[in-house]
């Protein structure tokens, strides 16, 4: 006895072949097949003049735990970490704002300012980070003038200039998941949760925020991972002195012309992208 395909089904099959499709070949030329070649890379050899030598070793994978590199590894993620904090912190106030405001039309306006520095090119709005930062810039002219300071300070090439780049750049990747998971709570059950006696801080920390959790997960996961990876804020307001694992594999391929060492720590960056992905599907995206 035989079974006969349902046109039905066809034709649903082949609406979701031609919807996935272009994506899918998108993905597969763009990501899959550059990082095979990344990854087989890494197991090659660097010949003495910059040359890819066919012989594959491991021990790219092992400089990777030598403590100069960890040290940078570290610095990375102490420097992301905090700049996805602090994009947090100052973020969830403004989001339970937006979310909160009883007039559409100041909602979407707001959500239009937050999205205006998308407009700008990334590279542009970091250079006038420099300008502002700069000994001569409008920052130290202005507490010069103030009579706070008596001599310009050093606010660029270190640690907190490339901070404050990231925060400014990536904010907007923490507010707008913030705003979208706040915005979908039942805040009847605030109400219910003051009808059982608890105070406005209770309230928030026992319903507001648990709700909310799918929105802080998906804002740190998009702040923390391109700021872990960053090579042009840290180049552009740390100069020499903060170097990050993006600067670490952007001049290995540039300048030492180490593309093997340079490939095993982008696999590993990659890897643990794709693990910061899958964790906030398992725990963040299935309570969404």
């Amino acid at each position: 006895m035989t079974t006969q395909t349902s046109p039905v089904r066809k034709s649903e099959r082949w609406l979701f072949g031609l919807l996935v499709g272009p994506s899918a070949i998108y993905l597969l030329i763009l990501f899959v097949i550059p990082f095979f070649i990344v990854a087989v890379y890494s197991f090659l050899s660097r010949g003495a003049y910059g040359q890819l030598v066919w012989k594959f070793t491991l021990g790219n994978y092992v400089r990777v735990f030598d403590p100069l590199y960890l040290s940078i590894l570290w610095n990375s993620v102490v420097v992301a970490g905090i700049a996805t904090l602090i994009c947090l912190v100052f973020s969830y106030p403004f989001a339970y704002a937006i979310a909160l405001n009883p007039s559409e039309r100041w909602r979407n306006s707001l959500i239009i300012l937050v999205m205006i520095p998308f407009w700008t090119n990334f590279l542009i709005r970091t250079y006038a980070w420099r300008v502002i930062l700069g000994m001569d810039g409008p920052l130290n002219g202005l507490l010069l003038a103030l009579g706070i300071i008596r001599q310009p300070l050093p606010l660029l090439f270190n640690n907190g200039a490339v901070m404050l780049g990231l925060v400014y750049g990536y904010m907007p990747f923490m507010v707008l998941p913030l705003y979208a998971a706040i915005e979908r709570i039942d805040f009847s059950l605030v109400e219910a949760a003051h009808d059982l006696y608890a105070n406005s801080s209770a309230a928030f920390w026992r319903v507001v925020f648990p709700l909310s959790m799918p929105g802080v997960l998906a804002g740190c996961i998009l702040v923390f991972i391109p700021s872990l990876g960053t090579f042009v804020t840290s180049d552009m307001l740390g100069g020499g002195k903060s170097v990050l694992i993006g600067n670490l594999i952007q001049s290995q391929f540039l300048t030492a012309r180490d593309w093997p060492f340079g490939s095993a720590f982008s696999v590993l960056l990659m890897i643990a992208v794709l693990g910061a992905t899958l964790l906030y599907f398992r725990k963040g995206g299935r309570s969404a």
